[in-house]
């Protein structure tokens, strides 16, 4: 499947949790609800997915975890802050690198409008 529309299915179902639950919650419960949706999708979902860092010959595991990643491709970060800052976007930046996906996701579910707390994010490397 197209990583447009897995994008798609993503930020339906990221909206259909928050609708249900609404902003306020911590973290770890829209993570549970959301690879809940997602699975329930037909999407393949792995979470807290480790990602070493490998620098040279050496392979530094400390302890870097991705929220959601979806089919292998698409990196789902969620945050529950008041709104994202320059060290949110470098992490899930990093995270693509590093693994090599192409696509990530940026999920604030501290908003009172979903759409708001949504940022795309491409691999340019």
């Amino acid at each position: 499947m197209e990583e447009n529309k897995i994008t798609q299915k993503i930020i339906g179902a990221a909206i259909e949790v928050h609708r249900t639950l609404g902003p306020g919650l911590l973290e770890s419960a829209y993570q549970e609800c959301l690879f809940y949706e997602l699975k329930s999708l037909g999407l393949s979902v792995k979470k807290e997915v480790s990602l070493p860092i490998i620098y040279k010959e050496i392979k530094l595991n400390h302890g870097y975890r991705i929220d959601l990643l979806v089919n292998d491709k698409i990196v789902i970060e969620l945050k529950t802050v008041e709104s994202f800052t320059d060290v949110h976007f470098a992490q899930i930046l990093t995270y693509l690198k590093l693994g090599e996906y192409p696509l990530g996701l940026l999920i604030n579910f501290h908003t009172k409008l979903l759409k708001n707390g949504i940022k795309r994010f491409i691999n340019t490397q």
